[in-house]
């Protein structure tokens, strides 16, 4: 078996390196993860034939990440998704946040944490650990922490992703990978005929600017209904106000794990023969059926069109700092952040 291998990512505007470290199972999965941003780049998984297809979108170096705006591949903090009005209040104390989309805060604004170099703390064969010091006031937060993300390829096939912080102040903290994937492969068209499944048996609709209003929805009987296995494409178009909204899935789903680490949803290719199975301790997931992507220019010569891939987001519920009947994204001053997701991949 390989050592893991550090190759040059290219430079960014203000000149400096970044890298790009590959990681490999016994079976030879191989995740390919950058320095800047702590981003995922690739990851080889196999197909029904036992041919290895690269299943995430992305750059082909760090200029590709720092252009880019969809966050493909991207380690999101210190909150993922949106806040509605782009302000917070913890303590009896208001803290304003950069107004990025349409007044409010979406991904922390635009100094994004996936838009820095990362310090690579610690390495090994199928396992590194990527670290982010961010002060008291950044991005508008308070508290100082560091981001540790640990991103572990498993003998069992399974993509480990663990964050880990302690804020010195009581905080936000809400991280999320933004991966986008295509079973079929990066760069094989549209996803709308992968099936997916997803554990929820409600959803938090939104408003026009994707902002949830509270309300906590049955998905009986409407088109976000994933409880049983169901084609992505099937009701995408629906004259639903959700999905009119949202230009198609772009929504919070309300996940049944309670908390324990547990798998919460499945995708199956149409083409390829790969299962993905997503595992979290997290209270929530935003599917994204990547309805803004317009062409994007990728790495290989790839062009990502709209509905090319779809995310998983695992998170604490978008805005939810502002609904108690929501799970509580603050984590206190000296309370550490541990949270994991993976990704786990067979064929059938």
């Amino acid at each position: 078996m390989a050592n893991q291998t550090v190759t040059d990512f290219g430079k960014t505007k203000e000149g400096r390196q970044a890298y790009l470290y590959t990681l490999e199972n016994k079976n030879g999965l191989k995740a390919y993860v950058s320095d800047f941003g702590a981003s995922l780049v690739r990851l080889l998984v196999p197909d029904r034939e036992g041919k290895m297809i690269d299943v995430v979108h992305g750059y082909s170096d760090a200029a590709g990440y720092e252009r880019g705006d969809g966050g493909i591949g991207a380690t999101v903090g210190r909150n993922a998704n949106r806040i509605g009005g782009a302000q917070i209040e913890i303590g009896g104390v208001t803290y304003e946040l950069e107004k990025n989309d349409n007044g409010n805060n979406l991904h922390s604004g635009y100094d994004y944490y996936q838009k820095r170099i990362w310090y690579v703390e610690e390495k090994a064969e199928s396992q590194i650990t990527f670290l982010l010091h961010s002060p008291d006031g950044d991005q508008g937060y308070p508290g100082a922490l560091d981001m540790r993300v640990t991103y572990l390829l498993d003998d069992e096939n399974t993509l480990n992703i663990r964050y880990e912080a302690v804020p010195d102040q009581d905080t936000i903290i809400n991280m999320t990978n933004h991966s986008y994937f295509n079973l079929n492969g990066h760069d094989s068209g549209t996803v709308l005929e992968h099936k997916v499944r997803l554990d929820a048996d409600y959803f938090t609709p939104a408003d026009a600017e994707s902002i949830p209003t509270g309300e906590i929805r049955s998905v009986e009987g409407t088109p976000m209904d994933f409880r049983e296995e169901k084609v992505l494409g099937l009701e995408i178009d629906s004259d639903y106000e959700p999905l009119r909204f949202g230009g198609g899935y772009d929504h919070n789903w309300v996940l049944k794990n309670e908390g324990r680490f547990a798998k919460v949803a499945e995708v199956k290719s149409d083409k390829s023969g790969i299962k993905m199975e997503v595992y979290t301790d997290l209270p929530g997931v935003q599917m994204y059926t990547a309805n803004f992507l317009d062409n994007e220019p990728g790495k290989d010569g790839a062009f990502y069109a709209k509905r090319s891939a779809v995310c998983l987001e695992t998170q604490y519920f978008p805005d939810a700092v502002h609904h108690e009947n929501f799970p509580s994204p603050v984590c206190r001053k000296g309370e550490k952040y541990d949270t994991r997701t993976a990704y786990r991949f067979m064929t059938e």
